[in-house]
C-alpha cells in the first residue's frame, strides 16, 4: 500500500474502509492479491447490480474490442449506439407506453443530474428547484446544490443557490400525525406543507422549474418513500405545472425489483436520470430520459467529450437483453428481499436497530452511529464488504448484487449478524469492566 499512501491524494475514501489490494472479481466476490475472497455487499456503490464481470456482458465486450469496434465517438452515430437505443425502446419504453427521448449527457451520474436541471430550467424559464432533505445527487456544483449532506456541500467552496429544500417522506416523523390522522403512511404531512408553500404567493418560495427526488434515498440513509407519497408528489407537481425529475441513478436498474424504482408507484416522471448499473459492467455511462415535448436543447448546447463511450453501449444493451426481457431477475430480487427483510428484522430486535429499505437496498439504522461503523470494520475482517450510509454513517447499508444466490446472501447476512453481536458484546464487556470488580465479583 506504500505507493497509495505516498502518491494518491488524501481524498481517497473506500480504500481506507477496506484496506487490502484487490486483484480479480467474479460474481458476488472480490479477490485480493493474496487470494482471499470477500463477499461483496457493496456492489460498487450500486454500479454492479449484476455482480462482477457477468459472463454475457464480458463476452460481448471482449468480442467488440477484438473486432475493432469504435470506442470513442463523441455523439456521432455508431452501430453500438443504434443497437442500444433500439433495445432501450424495445425493453424499457414500449412495454411501459413511454414515448420518451434519450439523451447521452456524459459518463457519470452527476452529468445526468446536471443536464436534467439545465433542461428543466431551459424549458420552464425558471431557476428554482425543489430538492429534499437528506437527498444526494452528485458532487458537481449543480448536483451539490440539490444535495442535502452538509459535509459534501461544504466541499463546493462557493454558495449553492437556486434550490429550495423540502422535507422528504417521513422527515417529520413518518406515520400518522395530528393534522391528518387518517394518513397512516405520513404522505400528507410533507406534501401538504409543500403544496401550501407553492399555493401561497407570500411564502417566499419562487415557483420552481422542477422537483428532484430519489424514490429511495440511498446515500441519505436508505430512506424509502411510500408509494402513496410518490403518487401524491406526482399529482402535486402536475397541479403546479412543475417538472418531476426522478434520480434513479443508484436505486434504478432493478435495485428495487422492477427496472425503474418508480414502476411500483405507477407514476410517470417528466425526466429520469440513469447511470451506475446502466452499463451493467461498471463502465461509465449515463442517460437522461424525458418527454418528447421537453427536447429543447439546441444541437451541441449540452455536450461532453465522453458521452459516446461505445464499450458501455455494448454492455448496457446486453444487460437489458439478458436481464430485463423476462421477469426472472425481478422475481429473484423480490425473493431475496423477503429473506433480507426477515433476517434484518431479527437483528433489529436483537440489537436495538431499525430496518428500512426496498428491494436489495436495505439498511439497519442505529441511534449510535459507531455501531454501524464498527460492524462494517468487523465484517471486513470476516470477509464481507459492507458500507455505511446516512449523515452520520448511522446506517449499515446492504447493497448486494441482484444476481446473488440465496446461499451467498444468507452467508453474508450471517457475517452481518456475527459482526453486530461482536460489537455489542464488546461494548457490554467494556461497561462491566468499567464498573470495576471487588473480590472477583462485579460491583452492581
Amino acid at each position: 500500500m506504500s505507493i497509495i499512501e505516498r502518491r494518491e491524494s488524501n481524498v481517497r475514501s473506500y480504500c481506507r474502509s477496506f484496506p487490502t489490494v484487490f486483484d480479480t472479481a467474479e460474481g458476488a466476490h472480490l479477490i485480493d492479491r493474496d487470494g482471499r475472497r470477500y463477499l461483496d455487499f457493496f456492489a460498487g456503490a450500486g454500479a454492479l447490480n449484476y455482480g462482477h464481470n457477468p459472463a454475457p456482458l464480458r463476452r460481448a465486450l471482449v468480442e467488440y474490442i477484438e473486432r475493432g469496434g469504435v470506442t470513442h465517438a463523441l455523439d456521432m452515430t455508431t452501430v453500438a449506439k443504434q443497437e442500444l437505443l433500439r433495445t432501450v425502446e424495445d425493453v424499457l419504453l414500449t412495454p411501459r407506453k413511454l414515448d420518451w427521448k434519450v439523451m447521452f449527457p456524459g459518463p457519470t451520474g452527476t452529468n445526468a443530474v446536471e443536464s436534467a436541471l439545465k433542461l428543466a430550467r431551459k424549458v420552464t424559464g425558471r431557476s428554482n428547484v425543489i430538492a429534499f432533505t437528506n437527498g444526494f445527487h452528485g458532487m458537481t456544483l449543480g448536483s451539490l446544490a440539490v444535495t442535502g449532506n452538509a459535509s459534501k456541500r461544504e466541499g463546493a467552496g462557493v454558495p449553492l443557490s437556486h434550490v429550495t429544500r423540502a422535507p422528504f417522506f417521513g422527515y417529520q416523523g413518518g406515520g400518522s400525525c395530528a393534522a391528518c390522522p387518517n394518513q397512516s403512511d405520513g404522505a400528507c404531512c410533507t406534501l401538504s406543507f409543500l403544496d401550501q408553500l407553492l399555493d401561497d404567493g407570500s411564502s417566499g418560495i419562487d415557483k420552481p422549474a422542477a422537483v428532484i427526488v430519489e424514490t429511495v434515498q440511498a446515500e441519505g440513509g436508505v430512506r424509502p418513500a411510500s408509494m402513496a407519497w410518490l403518487r401524491g408528489l406526482r399529482e402535486l407537481t402536475r397541479k403546479h405545472d412543475v417538472l418531476l425529475i426522478v434520480d434513479d441513478i443508484q436505486v434504478g436498474c432493478g435495485r428495487t425489483g422492477s427496472f425503474f424504482s418508480f414502476d411500483e408507484a405507477g407514476i410517470e416522471p417528466d425526466i429520469v436520470c440513469l447511470s451506475k448499473s446502466l452499463s451493467g459492467y461498471g463502465l461509465p455511462l449515463s442517460l437522461l430520459l424525458f418527454r418528447k415535448d421537453l427536447d429543447a436543447f439546441d444541437p451541441g448546447e449540452h455536450n461532453g467529450t465522453f458521452r459516446g463511450f461505445n464499450p458501455a453501449f455494448v454492455t448496457a444493451r446486453v444487460a437489458l437483453e439478458t436481464y430485463w426481457k423476462t421477469p426472472e431477475l425481478a422475481n429473484h430480487v423480490r425473493e431475496m428481499e423477503r429473506i433480507v427483510a426477515a433476517e434484518l428484522d431479527g437483528m433489529a430486535a436483537r440489537y436495538g436497530g431499525e430496518r428500512r429499505g426496498r428491494g436489495l437496498i436495505q439498511g439497519l439504522v442505529f441511534e449510535d452511529p459507531t455501531i454501524s461503523r464498527q460492524a462494517s470494520q468487523r465484517a471486513f475482517r470476516r470477509g464481507l464488504i459492507i458500507e455505511t450510509a446516512g449523515a452520520d454513517d448511522e446506517v449499515l447499508k446492504l447493497l448486494p448484487s441482484l444476481t446473488i444466490t440465496e446461499e451467498e446472501l444468507r452467508r453474508g447476512l450471517s457475517i452481518v449478524d456475527d459482526s453486530l453481536n461482536a460489537v455489542l458484546s464488546a461494548r457490554t464487556r467494556s461497561r462491566i469492566q468499567a464498573l470495576g470488580t471487588n473480590n472477583g465479583e462485579v460491583r452492581a
